[in-house]
């Protein structure tokens, strides 16, 4: 089962990263050294790579089909970016998080300069094509189970999904439409899961921060529903106001992480390994202009190293600390990063063009606090009455950071 992982992560988002990567360089000129560089920081993610390949997922199908969707708006094929992304969309939800830069930057590029109904048309047909072929196996699945006397549900009440059950209209649940909207209801309600909680275990958004301090379970859960919508929808509309009113496709990466870090932060039912969409598109900058300079790599690193920390709870109760020691090491020492490295903070780099003494003092601060907290959780028992002290600081200290 682990080496499907590997099987799909060939097929879909090593080919996606290659392509984009060579797009990029292409476009801005780079060195076929500076590419490789990039590209081989892009694969050898450390987040990715252990939620992948050791927590057990497959999130580089969904981040590949991503890739491959920036490529081919890059290469200015906006209708296979959009079969990309809803094939992205369909695989995972998590998708969710960058369809409200991707769809920004379609409506900038169909009415800034004037309304082009024909590549509006176009993009909305395509889409609606996509989404019909990839749940088509689904619907009409469901219509032969009921044509063979299969029943879709066996107890209403429970099965029933709510979008379905508050509709103001009755069905004939013997009818040949209720199966597949049944199904298409269901998706929808499994794609959008209030019903499981504000967030998923211990995670460094704001939801969980706040909830050290101040219990928002005493909150009623549609309240905190509404409330985590209107946070997120702010958080990313200057992110998606920007790239629709200036649709350049250079800037669709950078719109990309900027909302999938205001859902992260800010929506409802956030996991650990959400972190690994905004990072994605940050890391993929890496391979454009200025990309392995001092300031975007400084930052784009830290990010990186910020994130994979605040996944290692998740990965200490996997066992998983050795791989997660060796391959962060790497990572940093690849792109001379802390603690391998403090040229980007100290010597030639940093004297020519370099960081300000504000971005040193943040970078290095977390830097040392990371390390800190590793020593601390690693021989420092907490206290008997606070079992997760060292989990909760990692909460803290991640969202302060992101």
């Amino acid at each position: 089962m682990r080496a499907s992982v590997l099987v799909s992560e060939y097929l879909v988002y090593i080919p996606a990263a290659i392509i984009l990567n060579r797009k990029l360089g292409r476009i801005r000129g780079l060195s076929s050294w500076e590419s490789s560089v990039a590209l081989v920081a892009v694969l050898m993610q450390p987040a990715t790579i252990l939620i992948d390949h050791a927590h057990f997922q497959y999130n580089t199908v969904m981040l590949g089909f991503t890739l491959a969707s920036i490529s081919s708006i890059l290469a200015g094929r906006a209708l296979w970016g959009c079969v990309f992304f809803v094939a992205a969309l369909c695989y995972k939800q998590m998708a969710l998080y960058y369809a409200p830069a991707m769809f920004a930057y379609l409506v900038g590029i169909c009415a800034v300069q004037g309304f082009n109904f024909s590549r509006f048309f176009s993009i909305a047909v395509v889409t609606i094509m996509s989404f019909a072929v990839c749940f088509a196996p689904l619907l009409l699945g469901s219509i032969y189970d009921q044509y063979r006397g299969i029943s879709a549900f066996t107890a209403r009440e429970a099965l029933l999904p709510p979008l379905l059950a508050e509709l103001p209209i009755s069905f004939n649940e013997q009818s040949w439409y209720f199966p597949p909207l049944l199904q298409l209801t269901q998706s929808i309600h499994r794609i959008f899961p209030f019903a499981r909680g504000l967030f998923e275990d211990k995670v460094a958004n704001m939801w969980c921060a706040i909830h050290t301090a101040h219990k928002l379970t005493q909150y009623p859960l549609g309240q905190m529903q509404r409330i985590s919508t209107v946070v997120t929808l702010i958080s990313i509309l200057p992110s998606t106001m920007t790239i629709s009113l200036f649709p350049r496709a250079e800037l669709l990466p950078w719109a990309m992480a900027s909302t999938a870090w205001g859902f992260y932060l800010c929506s409802f039912q956030v996991h650990e390994k959400s972190v690994l969409l905004p990072l994605l598109p940050m890391t993929i900058l890496l391979g454009s202009d200025g990309g392995l300079g001092t300031e975007l790599r400084a930052w784009i690193g830290w990010a990186n190293m910020l994130g994979v920390w605040t996944l290692f709870p998740l990965l200490k109760r996997d066992e998983l600390r050795m791989p997660y020691g060796v391959l962060t090491l790497l990572w940093s020492y690849l792109l001379g990063l802390p603690p391998t490295s403090l040229s980007l903070y100290f010597g030639r780099q940093s004297s020519n063009g370099g960081l300000n003494i504000l971005t040193k003092l943040v970078h290095l601060g977390f830097y040392v606090v990371m390390i800190a907290w590793h020593m601390g959780e690693a021989f420092v028992p907490p206290p008997e009455g606070k079992p997760d002290l060292w989990v909760v600081l990692n909460v803290l200290i991640g969202f302060a950071g992101f």
